[in-house]
């Protein structure tokens, strides 16, 4: 049997290929210090877990509007304005099946065959295949230290082709945890623009950045397209549910494909989300948020002491972007090595993209410190 030919050009999710294999080797009995995956280590606040309860106990299971509950989106509406300054209008907003149902919403509506779209390389790995899934293409952009592993409006003009139709940037990004200040984000909105294209941006790790405020692209233009999620900051992973902020004339067409795709979302983690932007919710999701950041401020520079080069202390997200070439060429059998014979997981270079990625591997602060420490320690004996 002969599968469609778009599956040759979708690769497997390595992290989470990493992530299995750990979880077998601790079913062996090992101690495996987990660094690899991109998924905070709390669990779920209370006061969301308890509003996802009641709202089972109180019938709330039966199918919502395809947009999401409008109590929800205005909730979403409240927060751009309360946390940004930013009238957003819930009409723009629609809520959506974990950040990933947000990225397929808008692949389906701007991609065909034959269109292409700019990114980072490296980035995260879903994207490209999104667009590959609706017979796009990504068209990756090599970038590095030097361009702090974003694009900016001189690659638009370096790079952008006759069937480009639009870029997708993350701000907080994964895997380096960069972020795009606001003049970047205006000169990239006003490039895409020129071209007469779409900007995307990705924008779920926003409430995890550590120095300032991350900008969002909505300050700057009602014409991009925004996706956030409540995996990250409000820690609802396993709840699979984020939203989209898009062109008020956009918002029709993705709720008919929405409403084919998935229907409705999950109804009792729409009630949940409410609780997200409640004052005691938020409390509890800053405090765990400076964990995070202590963590980062541990593992980065004890990173460099060991020799791994890191461009910079990244201000968002929770992840280290580490170059290995003191080490090793080849990131996939450094991960291997280090997961089966030293117990410490974490995501190989090539998960990312292809511009040095055998140089690089990815190092995730979703565990407690103790582990982080632990962690340091095995690499010293190994690599020093």
């Amino acid at each position: 049997m002969a599968f469609a030919r778009r599956m040759n050009e979708i690769e497997p999710f390595r992290v989470v290929e990493v992530l299995t294999r750990a979880r077998q080797l601790e079913a062996q009995g090992r101690d495996i210090l987990h660094l690899e995956a991109g998924e905070p280590d709390f669990k779920t606040a209370e006061p969301i877990c308890e509003a996802g309860i009641r709202a089972i106990q109180q019938g709330h299971t039966h199918y919502t509007p395809a947009a999401g509950m409008m109590s929800l989106r205005e909730a979403i509406s409240e927060y751009y304005r309360t946390d940004y300054g930013l009238d957003i209008s819930p009409s723009r907003i629609m809520v959506t099946a974990g950040a990933s149902g947000a990225l397929l919403l808008i692949a389906a509506l701007l991609m065909e065959p034959g269109r292409g779209m700019l990114m980072a390389d490296p980035g995260y790995p879903c994207n490209r295949h999104f667009l590959r899934l609706v017979e796009g293409e990504a068209q990756l952009v090599p970038v590095g230290a030097e361009h702090r592993y974003q694009l900016n409006a001189s690659h638009l003009a370096d790079y952008w082709c006759d069937n480009t139709i639009g870029a997708m940037v993350a701000s907080p990004a994964n895997p380096t945890g960069e972020v795009l200040r606001t003049d970047e984000l205006e000169a990239l909105q006003s490039g895409v623009a020129a071209r007469g294209g779409y900007l995307v941006v990705d924008e779920i790790y926003h409430g995890l950045d550590y120095e300032e405020k991350a900008a969002s692209i909505l300050a700057t233009t009602d014409d991009a397209f925004v996706i956030n999620s409540f995996s990250k900051y409000f820690g609802m992973t396993g709840w699979r549910l984020g939203w989209l902020v898009a062109p008020e004339n956009a918002v029709q067409e993705m709720e008919k494909l929405a409403q084919n795709l998935f229907i409705s979302l999950s109804t009792p983690a729409q009630y949940a989300a409410l609780s997200c932007f409640k004052t005691q919710t938020r409390e509890i999701l800053d405090r765990r948020k400076k964990v995070f950041q202590q963590r980062r401020d541990f593992l980065y520079p004890e990173l460099c002491n060991l020799g791994f080069e890191i461009a910079s202390k990244p201000a968002g997200g929770l992840y280290l972007y580490a170059d290995i070439s003191r080490f090793s060429d080849d990131s996939q059998q450094f991960c291997t090595t280090m997961l089966e014979q030293h117990g410490i997981a974490m995501t190989p270079g090539e998960d990312f993209g292809r511009h040095r990625a055998a140089q690089h591997v990815r190092f995730s602060y979703t565990t407690e410190i103790n582990s982080l420490e632990k962690a340091v320690q095995r690499l010293n004996k190994v690599l020093t």
